[in-house]
């Protein structure tokens, strides 16, 4: 059984192959990883248990025949039965170009890669629920094309990927897995950079050592869908076996999410001890945050990320619950972890190797 993966060694792709291997002690994971990150790729590896069973393979998926020769193109699409996509370019400040280059040319190979595979079980596709754009109010697992605008490129990008492989899947027996905010890991607090909502922990941290007020940020009626790392892992794992997924678009949510404001403030409570009382109005605190030295002051918190503090829009996950719910995969909320949550940040905040890209 051979697995081709990209994505790796990324924050969930190296945890997606651990786990993978450890399920299927015959699997062969073959990692399509770019030159640059070929080094990196073949240490984090070497440490991982059942390390020899991962072939680091050079590539990229933004040519047509994944920077392969021909004669290794066809080899592989013999000996493949699952792909996981993974690969693409999160940032949120990112310039249409290269999103579009990464995020949609790069799954237009990925997916005829699939359709050149003799013998495919699945393509298991990792989306974003944030195809959904600027959508408000119920989004359901269903849906995709409504019309949409976006907040920035990457989403762009990444809707227009999810329709190519919605397009593929009367030929490529897919899933599309849709994970909200994803964040460390709820038992160890373990994650890879802190960007997304750890920048709000980095604000409060440099108010809270400047003896400052903390700032209010986010609506009290906005929804923010953290979601910790390990259990997109248990749900990637599962729902990628589990014959009754193929075909379906799975929304890797809590279905209870906490509002964002409440979370900043229970995150200004377990780190600082205080709730926040600084009132803020948002388009002046991120028209202040794109100048870079008042950004420098809050913990480096880019001005794209208070958007989504704001977004009224709440994701429906009943579908993935049921499919996934009767084999133990369950959203933990995020009032359950977020001691271990903030206590990793605490621990590791002025470690270099956890600043973000920014």
């Amino acid at each position: 059984m051979t697995t081709l993966l990209t994505g790796f060694p990324g924050f969930i792709g190296t945890r997606l192959v651990a786990r993978l291997l450890d399920d299927d002690p015959e699997l062969r994971v073959v990692a399509l990883v770019e030159p640059r990150l070929a080094g990196r790729a073949r240490e984090v590896a070497t440490g991982l248990p059942g390390g020899d069973r991962i072939e680091i393979l050079e590539g990229d998926i933004t040519d047509p025949k994944l920077g392969l020769s021909a004669d290794r193109y066809d080899a592989l699409a013999g000996e493949v039965r699952d792909v996981f996509h993974l690969a693409a370019v999160y940032d949120l400040a990112v310039g249409e170009e290269i999103a579009r280059r990464v995020n949609v040319e790069g799954t237009k190979h990925v997916v005829a890669f699939c359709e050149a595979c003799t013998d495919l079980h699945r393509h298991n596709y990792v989306s974003t629920c944030y195809v959904a754009g600027l959508r408000t109010g119920l989004v359901l697992e269903s849906e995709l094309e409504q019309g949409q605008e976006f907040k920035n490129f990457y989403e762009s990008t990444k809707y227009a990927a999810e329709v190519v492989v919605r397009n593929s899947m009367d030929r490529v027996p897919t899933t599309v897995f849709r994970p909200g905010i994803v964040v460390g890991d709820s038992r160890t607090g373990e994650t890879q950079k802190f960007d997304g909502p750890y920048f709000i922990l980095r604000a409060i941290s440099a108010f809270a050592r400047y003896g400052m007020p903390l700032m209010k940020m986010g609506r009290a009626d906005a929804p923010f869908n953290a979601v910790p790392v390990d259990f997109i892992i248990d749900a990637l794992a599962v729902g990628s076996r589990l014959p009754e997924t193929e075909g379906e678009t799975l929304q890797l949510v809590d279905q209870q999410p906490l509002s964002a404001a409440s979370l900043v403030e229970l995150l200004a409570e377990v780190y600082a001890g205080r709730p926040p009382k600084l009132p803020t109005w948002m388009p002046s605190l991120e028209a202040a945050l794109s100048v870079k030295p008042i950004r420098a002051l809050v913990g480096g918190v880019p001005p794209e990320s208070l958007r989504y503090l704001n977004h009224r829009v709440r994701y429906d996950g009943s579908r993935t619950a049921a499919l996934l719910g009767p084999h133990g995969v369950h959203c933990p909320p995020f009032s359950s972890y977020v001691g271990t949550f903030v206590d990793f940040f605490r621990q590791h905040e002025h470690d270099a190797a956890y600043a973000p890209a920014h």
